[in-house]
């Protein structure tokens, strides 16, 4: 496989329509046209996980492999969790790990399954040494047109793999983590505002908020940071394997720019404060506090996980791209997009 150079210049995004397209639980991103752009040709790694072990479920594909790829050039190895189902994802994301000289541990299996989470850490600390940073990122997602269409079985499915596995994860990983480690925890934008279609998948992003951030309460005293990130609509499988093959190809239509997020935006350097006490250049924050970065995105959000980590893990807030600002943040905030 041929990966793209680094290249200088402005990266043209396509935007929707797209190719009608539908795959069935859980689509396979390879199969996906355009392709979600992970690469982040123009982004220059600067070291600042270097020698650290991320763990990241969901690794093989949309936000998780975009997250990923952009680790292994800040440095650092990865272990990531996916279905059996996603093995050919799941070793694309492995080379492309790879490329970056870093290392790859493939763990297959169930979030929903406390026993294989806990395994799933065992392996990693076992393997790589150490974990230092945990990413929440497995989600199931299916809509229902109505309450009476929404199954005992699915709300149940949709709970224990949205927020049961984030609470496995997190129990288990931070066995193993010390001072400076980060959990980052993917919620979404439904979380906050709520969708119609998505009444199961909603609530467990709106409990994803909530434990986040209690749980950065908890762990403010071992010095381990929890964040979470609430992005917009994103061109992953997930949404493929969700909606019919028209209603497909106009995801994110209705955004800002019209599109969905496509890749990592990463073509600038960020502006970043250097320690903790510069927190308080972001607006409404309190940089003695722990808390959560929140931010709200309509597209490029894969970019916010990632400075979410390298962040949190230097010790300071970040100050994020297109007229967003992300810090620690006592209350939950909602951050337009500019």
């Amino acid at each position: 496989m041929q990966f793209p150079s680094r290249s200088s210049g402005q990266q043209q995004e396509p935007k929707p329509p797209f190719p009608a397209q539908h795959q069935p639980r859980p689509a396979i991103e390879t199969k996906m046209k355009p392709r979600p752009r992970y690469e982040a040709p123009l982004y220059k790694g600067s070291q600042k996980l270097k020698d650290k072990v991320a763990l990241i479920t969901g690794g093989d594909s949309g936000i998780g492999r975009a997250v990923a790829v952009l680790y292994a050039r800040e440095g650092a190895d990865l272990a990531i969790v996916y279905l059996p189902e996603e093995q050919q994802d799941a070793e694309e994301t492995k080379r492309a790990v790879e490329n970056e000289g870093r290392e790859c541990l493939l763990i297959s299996g169930d979030v929903s399954d406390a026993g294989f989470c806990r395994r799933a850490v065992s392996q990693t600390v076992r393997r790589l040494g150490q974990l230092d940073i945990l990413v929440n990122n497995a989600a199931y997602q299916h809509r229902q047109e109505g309450l009476e269409k929404l199954t005992e079985e699915q709300w149940e499915k949709t709970f224990r793999t949205n927020i049961f596995g984030y609470f496995y994860m997190a129990k288990a990983a931070i066995q193993h983590m010390k001072r400076g480690s980060a959990i980052v925890n993917t919620s979404s934008e439904t979380g906050l505002e709520g969708n119609k279609q998505l009444l199961d998948y909603s609530a467990t992003k709106g409990a994803i908020n909530a434990f986040s951030k209690s749980l950065a309460q908890n762990l403010a005293e071992k010095g381990i940071r929890v964040n979470a990130v609430a992005p917009g609509p994103v061109w992953t499988p997930l949404n493929i394997a969700d909606k019919p093959a028209e209603e497909a190809g106009k995801h994110g239509q209705d955004t800002p720019l019209g599109r969905p997020a496509l890749r990592v935006l990463l073509n600038a350097p960020a502006p970043a404060a250097p320690g903790p006490r510069e927190a308080a250049a972001s607006p409404g924050q309190r940089p003695d506090e722990p808390g959560v970065l929140f931010r709200r995105l309509n597209l490029d959000a894969h970019e916010a996980a990632f400075r979410s980590a390298t962040a949190m893990h230097a010790g300071r807030p970040s100050l994020g791209f297109t007229g967003h600002v992300v810090g620690y943040s006592p209350v939950l905030r909602v951050v337009p997009v500019i």
